[in-house]
């Protein structure tokens, strides 16, 4: 999956969220809005790369709110056009240098 392919799934609606990523988006109070924004930004930049992941390929997704937020989300491509996430968060500053790079490892 290609940043392009993602946002063009966002902007046609063509996305759905896992409860798991629902419960988490709750709990970093991250509003839809801003998901998209992060998601659309310009910024937007896939991370890592689960190739293996056993739910199917997906990757680590990090983009910036209008309030320059870093988000960041798990998503993976199913079906031909449905974008799922798997998780979004707010990434913790002190486990992510410049929001990109795991520190020590985790």
């Amino acid at each position: 999956m290609t940043i392009e392919q993602m946002q063009k799934l966002i902007r046609e609606k063509k996305y759905r969220l896992t409860m798991h990523a629902e419960l988490e988006r709750d709990a970093d109070q991250i509003s839809f809005q801003e998901m998209e924004e992060a998601l659309l930004s310009t910024r937007c930049e896939i991370i890592e790369e689960y190739p293996n992941d056993p739910r199917g390929g997906s990757c680590l997704i990090l983009g910036f709110t209008r309030q320059n937020m870093p988000v960041h989300f798990v998503c993976g491509l199913r079906e031909p056009d449905t974008l799922i996430v798997v998780t979004i968060y707010r990434p913790d500053p002190h486990r992510w240098l410049n929001w990109r790079v795991r520190k020590g490892g985790m």
